[in-house]
């Protein structure tokens, strides 16, 4: 299996020729969403926190773990403009097989008018996009593990519709204390199958992503550290004055504007095993959104989450301009431990 999984990882690969995108210039980007209510507060993304949290899974599927057998992942998310989405999720363990996960994304851009090329309003149109994730993972020994997700993907918007596909490679590793782990993922490689109207393939959202976290032996705090885009240094865009149509771009050169804008921070504060704070900063969302003129709290995201036997309840909040921020709220349920408590 382990052979299979490796073999997967260098076809996704041959199969990604997006590798100078970073966005905006690729098909499906809703893959890139975050639904986690703990991820979001981290700033977005996260590949690398161990644990019983089934939404990690969406970000690495190296993550997926006995542990989490026959629990039930469930998120919403407010975005903007009355645009929503959201991810459910299940998974399964079996001894000596592997882990199991399926689920469904979605985004619902939801209802517009339409009109003809004079401006008569002829009726109303939708917009909605769709991945399925098939997740499996195998756990190597105790401390490191490899796993794969495919996604088939539709996207339909008015009229048009597009299908394809995409796979993350994960890989997993945390010492036997469990207080330090890392993570590794290449995430959406894969191909547009057909396309909305007879234009060129588009390319996915492929991305290279890694991470570490440590938690404090004596101390109730965890840090993490993401980096993003390892497959391309210079992620600086172009930027247009509308006032004086001037372009812009910050110095390609400027080693330490990249590499900032590579970084995710998060953290966390874990008073009790059933309670935590956390907090994140993401200075590529800050730069690429900020206003001269008011940077506010633009790029920084917060969020908390209480924890039971067989309910954990997360919230999360990322501040993306000063215009508006999203809420991000997950259940994690274990139904197998509900229904053992209502028959005892």
């Amino acid at each position: 299996m382990v052979k299979k999984i490796i073999n997967i990882f260098f076809f996704s690969i041959i199969l990604s020729d997006a590798f100078s995108q970073t966005g905006g210039d690729n098909v499906y980007e809703f893959l890139n969403l975050t639904h986690s209510g703990l991820v979001s507060s981290l700033g977005g993304t996260n590949v690398s926190l161990p644990g019983n949290n089934l939404n990690l899974v969406y970000h690495n599927p190296a993550l997926l773990n006995s542990s989490m057998d026959k629990t039930l992942a469930l998120n919403y998310v407010n975005y903007f403009a009355g645009i929503n989405y959201g991810l459910a999720m299940y998974s399964k363990s079996y001894k000596g097989v592997g882990n199991f996960a399926a689920g469904l994304t979605y985004l619902n851009y939801g209802s517009f008018t339409e009109a003809d090329a004079s401006g008569v309003i002829t009726g109303d149109f939708s917009a909605a996009e769709y991945a399925f994730s098939m997740v499996y993972s195998h756990e190597i020994d105790s401390l490191f593990s490899l796993g794969v997700d495919f996604k088939p993907v539709l996207s339909h918007l008015e009229k048009y519709t597009s299908f394809g596909f995409a796979f993350d490679i994960g890989a997993s590793y945390h010492n036997r204390s469990n207080l330090f782990s890392t993570g590794l993922v290449i995430r959406n490689a894969g191909y547009q199958l057909t396309t909305y109207a007879g234009e060129p393939r588009q390319n996915l959202p492929f991305e290279i992503q890694a991470g570490v976290s440590q938690r404090l032996a004596h101390a109730p705090f965890r840090f993490s550290l993401t980096l993003r885009h390892l497959e391309k240094f210079d992620l600086t865009h172009e930027y247009i004055d509308p006032a004086s149509t001037v372009s812009t771009k910050p110095a390609s050169s400027d080693f330490s504007e990249n590499m900032l804008r590579h970084i995710i921070l998060g953290v966390e504060l874990i008073p009790h095993k059933n309670f935590y704070f956390s907090g994140g900063y993401n200075y590529q969302r800050r730069r690429e959104l900020e206003i001269d003129s008011k940077v506010s709290t633009v790029g920084l995201s917060w969020g908390f989450g209480i924890k039971t036997s067989w309910l954990d309840i997360e919230f999360g909040r990322a501040t993306y301009h000063l215009a508006g921020s999203s809420s991000h709220v997950s259940l994690i349920i274990r139904p197998d431990l509900i229904y053992k408590k209502n028959h005892d």
